[in-house]
């Protein structure tokens, strides 16, 4: 009986004091979902994925930019920056043109299309990660780096690409039938 006791103190201490683990887990849920209806929001005003109206901000906000300068604005590989980018010069949302300070470098522009997709688009939800994680304190910045590091460490998936949020080739595929 007293273990009863015992189990129902330690559940009733829980309930008034999370532990970190569930605190973090419900922090992540939080993020998670805010992250997808802002992608889902920008999906259906733009037929876009998140992350290619991601670049296309960052090509927006730098006319006349290179591969590489999207690449880090995003904080993303050329790799992945350079497939995104594939699909809206494709689009038309996004021309490229040689560069004429540097005829080994193309020029990325947005288009008028590209504009109003923008212009359509809710804020990109790395935006939004971003934005807030810049907003904190350097020493929770820090920590928070630390922590997440760690984390998929733990995970085992610290040395898997990372790519770019919310964006991979089934919802490539989707918003390309919207369109």
């Amino acid at each position: 009986m007293s273990s009863n006791r015992t189990t129902s103190r330690a559940v009733s201490a829980r309930r008034v004091k999370p532990d970190d683990v569930a605190t973090a887990v419900d922090a992540f849920r939080r993020i998670l979902r805010e992250l997808r209806r802002a992608a889902r929001k920008t999906e259906l005003a733009t037929g876009l994925s998140a992350a290619q109206t991601f670049v296309l901000s960052a090509v927006n906000n730098a006319p006349g930019c290179s591969l590489s300068t999207v690449a880090a604005t995003t904080m993303t590989d050329r790799t992945s920056v350079a497939a995104i980018l594939e699909r809206l010069v494709e689009e038309r949302y996004v021309t490229r043109v040689q560069a004429q300070d540097d005829r080994r470098r193309a020029s990325l522009t947005i288009t008028p299309r590209g504009q109003r997709a923008i212009g359509e688009a809710a804020p990109p939800p790395t935006k939004l990660l971003v934005d807030g994680i810049r907003s904190l304190p350097p020493a929770d910045r820090e920590a928070l780096s630390h922590g997440l590091s760690a984390l998929t460490d733990r995970m085992g998936i610290a040395n898997e690409p990372a790519g770019m949020l919310f964006e991979d080739a089934r919802a490539s595929r989707a918003a390309k039938r919207r369109r």
